[in-house]
């Protein structure tokens, strides 16, 4: 049923019921809609019953302002509406490999990218995710599968590799696991540092806090240094612009003196550590802010094979989002 026009009411008159006589559909009342700024509407609600002491259920149906909704994705997909159109743009030019999944057809591409991305941002669960789309849970597995798998394609112009980095310029290294389940018979994964599971990234930042790189995961179970020589990060780099925690000690980086065996600091030492860890925090944001995509420092759940695409699909956005 169109909505009609009708003049502007008072302001203490907004959200009151407007008489059913003002419609011609039985059982039809209006309720007055307006944002600030906005002209005021009125609009059809149909009364579907009441229930003892419960206000009646109503449905205001805000015709004009449904190709609207994609605006409000960003709290929980991290992204706004063009955003996310220009993704599905890039995801649909990808040449998908052998065997690869298809997204559902009855989600379509705009509505995979979104369930995806809210659940990497999130980590909620799938059925609950369905819920919201009104689809099961199985169909949105086969979302993220199949748009998962096309998102470190999509977005590999945006992620700087090792070699992009400037040889001149300064930067801070840091590592840090990106936890998962703890799976039998993968020992590899298990962090005697963090006493969990997952897989070891690098990452690196100016020293004005700008994200530069992260490196391809490793198993947790290794060092920040050996995952550090694994990237090749600093094979055409002077390492002596570098700054880094005591685990890249050795490497002629910037880095805190280590207490020896059994003596003390000499107070030169203790000051220039101080001097160090004021310039260190800038990488402890970044990667604070690299983990708002919660599934990147909650539990993984899904198969683990899926866990290092997952890891450069979430990269692949980081970047994306940033450019």
């Amino acid at each position: 049923m169109p909505h009609r026009s009708i003049t502007p009411r008072p302001e203490h008159l907004l959200g009151d019921q407007v008489p059913p006589a003002s419609f011609s559909g039985a059982g039809e009342t209006g309720r007055v809609i307006q944002d600030a700024g906005t002209l005021r509407e009125i609009y059809p609600v149909r009364r579907h019953g009441t229930i003892k002491r419960w206000p009646v259920r109503e449905r205001i149906e805000l015709r004009h302002l449904i190709h609207r909704t994609g605006h409000h994705l960003h709290h929980t997909t991290g992204f706004d509406r063009e955003e996310i159109i220009d993704l599905c743009i890039r995801i649909n030019s990808v040449q998908p490999g052998a065997g690869s999944p298809n997204w559902p057809p009855c989600l379509g591409l705009f509505k995979s990218v979104a369930a995806t991305l809210t659940y990497m941002r999130h980590n909620r669960t799938q059925a609950e995710i369905g819920e919201s789309l009104s689809v099961s849970q199985s169909t949105i597995s086969r979302a993220i599968s199949a748009i998962t798998s096309l998102i470190p394609e999509a977005t590999r112009e945006f992620v700087p590799t090792a070699d992009d980095l400037a040889p001149d310029a300064q930067y801070i290294l840091d590592g840090t696991l990106l936890p998962c389940w703890s799976w039998d018979g993968h020992k590899e994964l298990y962090s005697g540092k963090h006493k969990t599971t997952g897989m070891n990234v690098q990452v690196a930042c100016t020293i004005y806090g700008r994200l530069a790189w992260i490196s391809d995961p490793v198993n947790g179970s290794r060092h920040d240094n050996y995952c550090r020589e694994e990237s090749g990060v600093l094979l055409t780099m002077n390492p002596k612009n570098w700054i880094g925690d005591k685990g890249y000690i050795g490497n002629n980086m910037i880095t805190p003196f280590r207490k020896p065996a059994g003596g003390e600091l000499l107070d030169w030492q203790k000051e220039y550590n101080s001097e160090v860890n004021k310039i260190r925090w800038m990488i402890e944001q970044v990667i604070s802010h690299f983990k708002n995509w919660t599934i990147m420092h909650t539990d993984y759940r899904r198969p683990l094979k899926t866990f290092e695409t997952t890891i450069s699909a979430v990269v692949g956005l980081h970047f994306y989002r940033a450019a």
